[in-house]
């Protein structure tokens, strides 16, 4: 294989942890496959990165201005899909190692997508809701002329929600003179949002890990399950795997967890957490912190929270038997490694969290068509995908002995790589 040669000067600013760690699985995966170098060299960086100046007038009457991106990674097999965050870690390699991750995870699933992240520099709990409709309103009219139905589909993320995505959909529609609801995914399902997107994310996590409960032949009657992070997909993921018979023994938000070796009674801990927004103090439940929860013996851990929680410094503490990674980035590199040497199964993020990408799919497809699905069609066509992601990944790891993470990536850059030798360089 030719080697790659040194990266331009300009390129460094978006080498970032979360960048490099992206970086680092596509050069794995690239010298297992022996992808074509060039190609290899034009996968490691985004096709093209935006950052945004976003002047915005306080409740106060003070003006501020934050800091915007929304990057581009491919678009060799369609327009480019991906989430907003808003995040006062948010920054340039953040995004763009987001963004690469979203490529492989469409082209893993089939979906016509390329990848793209996009994200707003700020503490959105300490902001009002008139702020952050400004904030965000301002920022899409930064944005405007990357983004639209046939060119980039913005998604929520991180403190972002359907109400975000509203206001994204009408700052642009305002602006182009017609109302576009397939600019975005993720929106009300009033203004053209699909049934069954909010829950999606977090029921492909939880198909995922009964698929990697069968892959493994685990024999726990009721498998032991701890999930770091209770937000929408954890709470989700907790909800439909309680109904399926597993033991939820802890749960965690930003502000702690709670353990019980019994099981936890999530029907209750939902209602508990609806009313005082957090699950500390839950009544049926043992505080612990975030730290002692990703060290519980359980039979599944499920990290559900920001990235690079399972590292070199806390992987060794870890005592389960199968991962299922509902965070993007959860697991570092070097941990990664002492996961597979210790023969501890990870389902990959890019595997593990395409529910929500996926039915957002599914809500582009209903905007354009103007023809909407049920709830049960949108559940069953998820389950089919993911279905057939999960059979493909698990007989290639198999076949091959990859840990399922590479046997991902390689999947899903062949199909990329296939669309890049047949659609050639230009000009």
């Amino acid at each position: 294989m030719v080697p790659i040669r040194s990266v331009k000067k300009e390129s460094v600013e978006c080498e970032t942890e979360h960048f490099l760690m992206a970086q680092k699985q596509l050069d794995e995966i690239a010298a297992e496959m022996g992808l074509d170098a060039e190609l290899h060299e034009r996968l490691r960086y985004p096709k093209r990165s935006l950052i945004v100046s976003i002047p915005v007038r306080l409740d106060s009457g003070k003006v501020q201005t934050f800091t915007g991106y929304r990057v581009h990674h491919d678009v060799s097999l369609g327009p480019a899909k991906g989430g907003i965050r808003f995040h006062p870690e948010v920054n340039l390699g953040e995004v763009a190692g987001l963004a690469m991750l979203m490529t492989w995870k469409c082209a893993l699933m089939g979906l016509p997508f390329g990848g793209a992240k996009g994200g707003i520099r700020c503490e959105p709990w300490k902001m009002s809701s008139g702020e952050l409709e400004r904030l965000t309103r301002r920022y899409t009219a930064e944005i405007i002329n990357l983004i639209g139905p046939d060119k980039d589909i913005p998604a929520p993320d991180m403190y972002t929600n359907e109400q975000t995505m509203a206001w994204i959909m009408d700052t642009y529609s305002i602006n182009v003179g017609y109302t576009v609801p397939s600019v975005v995914t993720g929106k009300p399902i009033s203004i053209g949002g699909s049934l069954g997107r909010q829950e999606a994310t977090g029921r492909g996590v939880a198909y995922c890990a009964k698929q990697a409960a069968a892959f493994t032949e685990l024999n726990a009657k009721n498998p032991s399950v701890v999930i770091q992070g209770f937000g929408n997909v954890g709470s989700v993921t907790a909800k439909l795997l309680y109904e399926s018979g597993y033991k939820i023994i802890a749960v965690s938000d930003v502000y702690g967890g709670i353990y019980n070796m019994d099981g936890l009674d999530i029907p209750r801990l939902l209602a508990y957490v609806s009313e005082m927004g957090k699950v500390g103090e839950f009544a049926g439940g043992k505080t612990i912190s975030n730290e002692e929860l990703l060290a519980l013996p359980c039979d599944i851990l499920i990290p559900a929270a920001l990235g690079n929680q399972i590292r070199k410094d806390n992987v060794a503490d870890l005592k389960c038997k199968i991962i299922v990674e509902a965070a993007n980035g959860p697991t570092s590199p070097e941990a990664d490694q002492y996961l597979q040497d210790k023969k501890i199964v990870v389902v990959p993020d890019v595997l593990a969290n395409a529910g929500g990408v996926t039915v957002s799919y599914f809500e582009w497809v209903q905007g354009l068509m103007h023809l909407f699905w049920t709830e049960e069609e949108v559940n069953q066509r998820l389950e089919q995908i993911m279905g057939r992601a999960c059979q493909q990944i698990f007989e290639l790891s198999k076949k091959t002995g990859l840990r399922l993470r590479m046997a991902a990536l390689r999947i899903g850059i062949s199909r990329l790589a296939e669309a890049k030798r047949l659609r050639g360089l230009y000009p």
